[in-house]
């Protein structure tokens, strides 16, 4: 379901972008679809990354 979501939230940008520079050329409407593509391969990873550290803390572990 979040993958539905990214996906969505990544259309609505790229549409926001094509309606919002409509002077812009291919090339660079190319290359921010490719940049938001990244970034939104980079952000779940972060996110794992970041939960598994947060989990790996216990509450009572001993200093």
């Amino acid at each position: 379901m979040l993958k539905k979501i990214n996906w969505l939230i990544w259309l609505v940008l790229i549409i926001l972008w094509n309606y919002g520079f409509p002077q812009a050329t291919p090339f660079e409407d190319v290359a921010v679809a490719v940049f938001l593509s990244i970034l939104f391969i980079i952000i779940p990873l972060l996110q794992s990354r970041y939960l598994k550290k947060s989990s790996s803390r216990s509450k009572f572990s001993e200093e």
